[in-house]
């Protein structure tokens, strides 16, 4: 099965050597499950031919706003329209999560709360909670009609959605390791308020359930995939 990667962002440069482009995360995430990946910067303009070009197709994150006047969001939210029209299935995540319910009439927004970063608890509608980093500010404040929220926490209230079987979009990073969170904070962490820096390196040793949400995204990609 392939998936395409639609690259929104990039990994800091200095960080780039030693963990790879924010593609690279979501395929070792994936890795060793059968899948093979096209990559297609559209944050640099390089978009597929198709929406059929893939089997599924995986937006990844991103320091942009989904608000933010980018001359490649809006053919993106055009080329995210399609696919879901056309039942490709759809795993969005941070960015991808948003610039998804934004294309589908909800809304993004940066929230008055402030950041969320560092590893976070979020409750499952199935009654589970799991452990993700997250590191995000903007919010989705306005759920699409088609969208059920299935995850939230106190902070983030819409941090993971359901689209029946056409997409299904989280909030936190399952793509982050303690070890490539700890480098983001050297990295872009002056942005951070010092309490929200502090309390994110405090938590890089906590335990995360990534490996459960790269099977919730490979059995979502094969349960929904079209036909061949």
């Amino acid at each position: 099965m392939k998936i395409g990667i639609l690259q929104t962002g990039h990994t800091p440069e200095e960080m780039r050597e030693k963990h790879g482009d924010y593609n690279d995360l979501f395929m070792r995430l994936l890795d060793g499950r059968g899948f093979s990946f096209d990559t297609y910067p559209v944050l640099d303009g390089v978009f597929p031919d198709t929406v059929m070009d893939a089997d599924g197709w995986l937006i990844t994150g991103s320091k942009f706003g989904a608000y933010e006047d980018h001359d490649w969001i809006p053919p993106l939210e055009d080329f995210l329209r399609r696919a879901y029209a056309a039942a490709i299935p759809i795993v969005g995540v941070c960015f991808g999560h948003q610039i998804l319910a934004q294309a589908l009439g909800g809304k993004v927004e940066k929230f008055g709360g402030g950041w969320q970063v560092g590893p976070v608890d979020y409750k499952r509608t199935d009654g589970r909670t799991d452990r993700i980093m997250a590191w995000h500010q903007d919010q989705i404040t306005r759920v699409p009609e088609d969208a059920e929220i299935i995850g939230t926490t106190d902070f983030c209230a819409n941090a993971m959605l359901a689209y029946g079987n056409r997409a299904l979009t989280v909030q936190p990073h399952p793509e982050f390791t303690p070890e490539f969170m700890g480098d983001l904070l050297t990295a872009r962490g002056d942005i951070l308020p010092d309490t929200i820096l502090d309390k994110a390196r405090a938590g890089l040793q906590a335990r995360l359930d990534s490996p459960d949400y790269a099977q919730m995204f490979d059995d979502f990609f094969r349960q929904n995939a079209k036909p061949a």
